[in-house]
């Protein structure tokens, strides 16, 4: 499942430097997460770093783009190029 920013977003510009995949971008009004993008940093980290460092906690997971974790893997794949370990 991608990731989704919601309308409590402040614009802070903590989120999009942080996302391994820049799959986070400046909207009209608010950041925006690209759900082909999203892996929810399976591959990078153990968690995703954008909610890691929002400070009002607006990136719940996306209803509109299920995945599970095996998917995630192989968007991860054919984003990066790299091999799911293991």
């Amino acid at each position: 499942m991608s990731l989704i920013i919601t309308d409590e977003c402040i614009n802070c510009d903590v989120c999009e430097p942080e996302c391994p995949n820049e799959a986070i971008s400046q909207g009209e009004e608010i950041y925006q997460i690209d759900p082909n993008k999203c892996t929810e940093c399976v591959g990078h980290y153990d968690t995703p770093q954008c909610v890691e460092v929002c400070p009002v906690d607006c990136i719940p997971k996306d209803p509109a783009h299920v995945e599970n974790e095996d998917q995630l893997w192989v968007k991860y794949t054919k984003l990066t190029g790299n091999k799911r370990p293991g």
